[in-house]
């Protein structure tokens, strides 16, 4: 006696058909990741230059704020007077415009900028290359202009900081942020 054999396993092309589902959605997960790495690998260096631009803002800031406190000089001493020039970039680090700083104000940017050094022991961003410090791959560029259409004394600062990825394909990836402030003479 034939009995009738009812096949309950997967054929061929069932087979075939649920590889092919399982290899694109694989694939679909891998790009998903992998896209997602390379995003957050730039946003810590994005992180660090929009707070190194603000940075470049406060000090400029705070240089003012000390001419408040000097009543025998301007506003604007070492922003942009006749000594100071930065219509075309200067440098700045935290220390500069205080008594510990031997340059004792804005330094030139230069034809291309310095790069800025990391204290290992205090976190500090500066240009200074004396003790453990590391370089890093940002340069900050200020810009101190006078602004000609307002009534009041103004001082227009930008700040750009740019930096530059890793090498790929014998090409540099450049990258920047640029932050920009007014700052008025309140007195």
């Amino acid at each position: 006696m034939l009995h009738n054999i009812k096949n309950k396993g997967f054929t061929l092309i069932e087979l075939i058909i649920a590889i092919l589902i399982l290899a694109v959605a694989t694939i679909g997960v891998y790009n998903s990741f992998s896209t997602v790495v390379i995003f957050t690998d730039g946003v810590s260096s994005r992180l660090t230059a929009a707070y190194l631009a603000q940075e470049g803002i406060e000090i400029v800031r705070n240089m003012r704020d000390n001419n408040w406190l000097d009543v025998y000089q301007g506003w604007k001493k070492g922003l942009s007077d006749t000594n100071t020039d930065c219509s075309n970039g200067c440098e700045a680090d935290y220390r500069t415009g205080t008594l510990i700083d031997a340059r004792g104000g804005l330094t030139s940017f230069g034809s291309s900028g310095n790069y800025l050094n990391i204290n290992n022991n205090k976190g500090f961003y500066s240009y200074d290359e004396v003790g453990d410090f590391t370089k890093t791959k940002f340069k900050r560029k200020i810009t101190i202009t006078p602004d000609p259409d307002s009534l009041r004394p103004v001082l227009k600062v930008s700040v750009l900081v740019t930096w530059k990825e890793k090498e790929e394909y014998g090409c540099d990836y450049g990258y920047c942020i640029e932050a920009e402030e007014y700052l008025y003479n309140w007195y």
